[in-house]
């Protein structure tokens, strides 16, 4: 059973129990259940003995230390290096023995790779040798029949003597003495015996004074130690990772600090500042950190030996290492405040070895938007004030695109970093632009079907939205316009794994602006804020169903919906849905996909045995058709009252009825309407489209449509004109120029789950195109045959065009001033208030959240909901004709 929170935090005190708090001893009962809780946590925390309320419950220190050791072995954790002076010293316990005893265990119970967490598994790499092809094969051996079908090699004998010969050391880590024994002295050469010698007498020394060959000779047989040594003012940076073990996350006290530490960590943020902004103890914060460095995953900034002291054979190592990088200085060195490289305290001019220049941008780079400079980097990275920067929100669809695309060889340690540390910081978008620049839309996708094809798509649209954000001019809040701001890429899950108070803070110290890919899954909380100012979800409940059923009752129009509570058992569909063939179904807490009509009960009803369920109409046709409109929208676009058309789809009555809800001139996103064909639809004879002809097409995948081929959804400005392009214009336009992209679909449909709602939305591929004469079916023009179908904030990367259209405009109209945004964090508030106001009505249960409370957004409040989830429904409800009701079946 876990312990309480005020437990916990009185072990850490070291409070005897005696001095406990009343209400403390009553949750516990007895002072034996107290003493069984402090020796529990201490073992879990890997607590040291002495300085501890534990050395009090257990007295026997090696009892103690050897009861830790088998907990963390049992239960695979890292090996606590915190505790070397001990384990090592004292109890001759080193990391080597520890992981082989580890890789023992899970060789005999002949469990797979994938059971080792993912950082145990890097350590237990850098030590043994040992990754997933090396245990496959040993286990093959262990499991092979010898002769007169004896069992294989026994376990023991086909793992490592002695550690990885090359060890990553660095040549400020300080050297100490393990546990040396007379036998061993006898073993050791005479260069051996004068370091251990000189560590004896002198006490521990720097490893860069020392021959290197010789303190790795001892280290790998277990008479030295490592220690990371840390500062408070240190500064940590984080490249691409390298070499990390993708198997599982263990959830263990030190696992959990790691990850919170990896998406907080940034080169221009101290040891001793992140450990104020997370609220975590500073040595924890050293611990952690110096796990990274060890494993290769951070590199402290500034560190060193001055190269004039350092042994010849770390001048040798060093010369020799510097050839064999491959990756740019800008990556995985130390940058001085002048744009110069800090090697071993001397300063060596940067080479980058990746140029980036104007000409090998993208060239549809819109007004405001250009290439970083080597200047442009040192300034917003360098030294001097701290420049805040943008930071993009996405979730793990992203990076699963760009792992499992096959898009480039080094995009995939990219999508790694961005992943498991949960950011991708400024100082590594450079060589990540250039891996994306790699990604060409026109041969890629040549030989790319289906989701292959629709990851070359994602990145080309990801590359396109970065190029425009970073360093835009046009981008700068609260600060001179001149070079504009860096940008960080920042994974949603990953923050939502920080306490909703920490999050605030370090999104408030290194950010002035977030923007969110839209649509973020269903799956995740996004990160909502205002301080600083988001284009986004102004809250949770805003990316979740009751935001759906708000923007219909709010704009009286909307396709048919049936949100039905958990436990709920369907006969037959209710007479709304009898003129659709396919509808939409959405899983509470998941995203939404489409199903047939005629097998829609059978789902339904599995999928409400366990979940609250969101159904709705989607095509009388086996499609459905949806155009988007772009916003922010301009007063010209919202006072026109020319008739709707298709290319003209801001002219939309729902549109307007939606911007006097939602604030569409000061935020950036969609509108996504929806063509049912319920009781309307015309084919149209053959219109010329650069000289062949297309024609509407359906085939369906996974339950789910697959991309229509379409005519451009969303008008694209001319930029001197600003004239919005003809029916003629558009069907003139070359197809080949779209660019646009499939829809996504979330991570786990990357591995046969469910996708995202932006699997709706459909859009034409470069790939589409065919010289064949086709046919075009376009359907009615009537704005009564058009229903809003959600409302989505941040920027999408599903569709190219959509993508340039509502960046431009974000620019074009100026959305980054600071009088919009402060009018920006008015209509949050508002819609906030709003949302939250229409769940409770629709409640039969008090909110998580008080209307009225500071949970809203504030100033100063990053809302992640620390009270309980969003919501679920209490009763059904149903949307038809305008009306929103409650539903009697």
């Amino acid at each position: 059973m876990a312990l309480s929170g005020d437990v916990e935090f009185h072990i850490r005190q070291n409070f005897p129990y005696a001095k406990l708090p009343e209400a403390v001893k009553k949750t516990l009962g007895s002072q034996r259940e107290w003493e069984k809780s402090v020796f529990k946590f201490s073992v879990q925390n890997q607590l040291r003995w002495k300085g501890n309320i534990v050395r009090h419950v257990q007295r026997d220190e090696k009892k103690y230390y050897d009861q830790l050791i088998q907990y963390s072995r049992e239960h695979l954790m890292l090996f606590p290096y915190h505790l070397s002076d001990v384990l090592i010293r004292k109890m001759r316990y080193t990391p080597f023995t520890y992981y082989l005893l580890i890789m023992q265990d899970t060789m005999q119970a002949e469990k797979s790779y994938d059971s080792l967490p993912n950082f145990s598994a890097a350590d237990g790499v850098r030590l043994l040798g040992i990754g997933r092809n090396q245990y496959i094969e040993l286990m093959n051996q262990c499991r092979s029949k010898g002769k007169f079908f004896r069992r294989g090699k026994p376990v023991q004998s086909l793992l490592p003597a002695r550690p990885v010969l090359e060890q990553r050391i660095e040549s400020w880590w300080i050297v100490h003495l393990g546990s040396v024994t007379e036998d061993d002295v006898k073993l050791c050469s005479p260069d051996e015996v004068k370091v251990v010698d000189s560590i004896i007498d002198v006490g521990p020394r720097v490893a860069g004074h020392m021959d290197r060959q010789v303190i790795l000779s001892l280290y790998n047989r277990g008479l030295i130690y490592f220690d990371v040594p840390l500062e408070d003012n240190d500064h940590i940076q984080v490249p691409p990772l390298e070499g990390f073990v993708m198997n599982r996350v263990q959830g263990d006290y030190f696992e959990t600090l790691l990850y919170k530490i990896f998406v907080s960590m940034d080169e221009n943020t101290s040891i001793a500042e992140l450990a104020g902004v997370l609220q975590i103890d500073l040595q924890l914060v050293k611990n952690a950190v110096s796990v990274f460095i060890r494993l290769g995953f951070a590199r402290k900034l500034a560190a060193g030996v001055r190269h004039s002291s350092l042994h010849p054979t770390w001048q040798e190592y060093i010369q020799e290492t510097s050839k064999k990088v491959n990756t740019g200085p800008m990556l995985l060195d130390p940058i001085n405040a002048d744009g110069t490289l800090a090697v071993a305290g001397e300063e060596v001019a940067l080479q980058p070895l990746i140029s980036f220049d104007e000409s090998s941008a993208d060239s549809s780079l819109p007004p405001g938007g250009k290439v970083a400079s080597d200047s442009d980097m040192a300034a917003a990275g360098g030294g001097g004030a701290r420049r805040k920067r943008i930071g993009f929100l996405f979730d793990s669809t992203l990076t699963a695109f760009l792992m499992m695309g096959n898009l480039s060889q080094g995009l995939k340690s990219h999508a790694v970093t961005m992943f498991e540390v949960g950011k991708l910081a400024n100082e590594s978008m450079t060589s990540f632009l250039a891996e994306l620049d790699k990604v060409d839309a026109d041969s890629t996708s040549e030989g790319a079907e289906g989701e292959a094809q629709r990851y070359f798509h994602h990145a080309i649209t990801l590359r396109h939205t970065l190029h425009f954000l970073r360093f835009n001019s046009s981008m700068s809040v609260g600060e001179s316009s001149e070079g504009g701001m860096g940008l960080d890429l920042l994974r949603c899950e990953s923050l939502n794994g920080l306490d909703p108070a920490s999050c605030s803070r370090l999104l408030n110290k290194n950010y002035s602006l977030l923007v969110s890919m839209a649509p973020l899954s269903h799956e995740i909380r996004p990160v909502s804020s205002v301080r600083p100012a988001h284009f986004g979800p102004a809250i949770a409940e805003v990316s979740s169903v009751w935001f759906k059923l708000w923007l219909y009752k709010e704009l009286q129009n909307g396709p048919p919906s049936l949100l039905l509570v958990r436990g709920t058992r369907l006969r037959r569909l209710p007479s709304i849905f009898q003129s659709y063939q396919w509808l939409i179904i959405t899983t509470w807490g998941h995203d939404p996909s489409v199903v047939a009509a005629s097998n829609v009960l059978l789902a339904l009803n599995d999928a409400l045995a366990h979940s609250a369920v969101l159904l709705q109409g989607y095509g009388a046709q086996p499609e459905g058709d949806i155009i988007h409109v772009p916003f922010p929208l301009r007063d010209e676009e919202l006072s026109d009252t020319q008739p709707f058309s298709r290319t003209a789809p801001w002219r939309h009555s729902a549109v307007r009825q939606a911007a006097s809800c939602v604030d569409m001139k000061r935020n950036c996103g969609f509108l996504s309407l929806l063509y049912t064909g319920a009781e309307h639809g015309r084919p149209v004879s053959s219109a010329h489209a650069g000289g062949g002809h297309i024609q509407r097409t359906l085939s369906s995948g996974q339950g789910r449509p697959s991309p229509a081929h379409n005519t451009l959804l969303s008008p694209a400005l001319d930029p001197v004109s600003e004239r919005c392009p003809s029916v003629d214009d558009l069907l003139a336009m070359d197809v080949t120029d779209a660019g646009a992209s499939q829809p996504a679909t979330g991570a786990s449909d990357a591995a046969g789950g469910t996708g995202p709602s932006s699997s709706l939305a459909f859009t034409r591929t470069s790939s589409d195109v065919t010289t064949e004469p086709l046919h075009i079916v376009v359907p009615a023009e009537k704005e009564s045959d058009w229903v809003p179908l959600d409302l989505c904030f941040g920027v999408p990367l599903f569709d190219a065009d959509l993508n340039k259209l509502i960046l431009e405009k974000l620019v074009n109209q100026q959305l980054c001033a600071e009088s919009s945004l402060e009018e920006l964090l008015k209509s949050t508030r508002r819609l906030a208030l709003s949302l939250l106001h229409f769940i409770s009505l629709n409640q039969d249960t008090p909110l998580g959240h008080d209307a009225h409370s500071d949970a809203l957004p504030s100033h100063s409040a990053t809302i992640n909901d620390q009270v309980s989830d969003i919501p679920l429904p209490t009763r059904p409800l149903m949307f038809a004709g305008g009306k929103l009701s409650p539903y009697h079946h």
